[in-house]
């Protein structure tokens, strides 16, 4: 068998097109007879074909792309450590985009929307334009965009190296992988939406089929697949100073590893902050903030620590 590399990859898919410049770029494709639509962050360092990795970042439900690009913050850690941040826009009405993560959520749920399918479509039409390392794709997102990169780590493994979900669970009936992969999963126990012990949250059952998942328990289903060890390996233990913002707030690091495959599971744990993406700015009524740590760095760190075989 010969070994593809990323780069004889490039030269195939970009034969006859020169690579895009670093900078914003909306594209829209059409899958399964719907017109679909995402956004793309090149960074500085996307110069000439040298193959970047990729990040897909997934919004919540009824936000979009846009919104989830701003308030995550992750184009300026795209600039810092060199990959492509990739903000694809889910299905729905009014502006009110979901994703079908499973049971969860609305539009896309209820309309069985193909988006395991489109995120394959997206990745092929992006490799069209710029120059991607297919074997570090990787996929997070917050909410039920979070669910969303949950399903891909099931469904599409062969394309997703690791996810790294915040403040959502995973939320299909069926839980069949084919292959161990990395997790990285953040969440607060005091998540008014998420219920981080399992539950509807503030959101009720509108637009799901089941509430989120105890987080726990949803970790020890992928901990069992990835043959982890039992105990993890505790800290760091982060705990905000009295008299700032984050006073209250605690976050705890869990890392169950090495895992099948060099693989690992590693939980961030957090108290006094909301349904919120650590670093970001406040949005009301998501709930409180914090900034015990920069989710974009954290996140980024644990990627780089995996990527898929060469493909035949």
């Amino acid at each position: 068998m010969v070994a593809v590399s990323p780069q004889a990859t490039w030269a195939v898919d970009q034969a006859a097109a020169e690579p895009l410049a670093p900078g914003d770029y909306s594209f829209s494709i059409k899958h399964s007879d719907r017109e679909r639509s995402y956004l793309v962050h090149l960074p500085p360092q996307a110069t000439g074909r040298k193959p970047l990795p990729v990040v897909l970042n997934f919004h919540g439900a009824t936000s979009n792309g846009r919104q989830q690009e701003k308030y995550s913050g992750m184009d300026s850690a795209a600039d810092r450590f060199g990959f492509i941040a990739v903000y694809p826009n889910g299905t729905g009405r009014l502006g009110l985009l979901t994703w079908n993560a499973g049971l969860c959520c609305a539009y896309a749920m209820f309309h069985r929307v193909d988006d395991v399918g489109f995120v394959r479509a997206l990745v092929e039409d992006l490799s069209k334009r710029t120059a991607i390392d297919h074997t570090r794709i990787y996929a997070t997102g917050i909410s039920n965009g979070a669910m969303m990169s949950y399903r891909l780590a099931a469904e599409a493994s062969d394309l997703i190296a690791a996810i790294a979900p915040v403040a959502g669970a995973m939320v299909l009936p069926d839980f069949s992988p084919t292959r161990p992969i990395a997790i990285m999963h953040i969440h607060s126990v005091d998540d008014p939406f998420a219920d981080y012990h399992g539950g509807y949250g503030r959101s009720g059952k509108l637009g799901h089929q089941m509430g989120n998942p105890d987080v726990e328990k949803m970790l020890a289903r992928w901990r069992a697949f990835d043959k982890c060890p039992d105990e993890p390996r505790v800290g760091p233990v982060l705990k905000g100073t009295p008299g700032t913002s984050d006073a209250g707030n605690s976050a705890t690091q869990y890392v169950w590893g090495p895992c099948a495959e060099r693989t690992e599971i590693v939980l961030w744990k957090l108290t006094g902050s909301g349904h919120v993406w650590p670093g970001a700015p406040q949005v009301r009524f998501l709930g409180r903030p914090t900034s015990l740590f920069d989710a974009n760095q954290e996140i980024w760190d644990f990627f780089t620590k995996f990527s898929l075989p060469l493909n035949d």
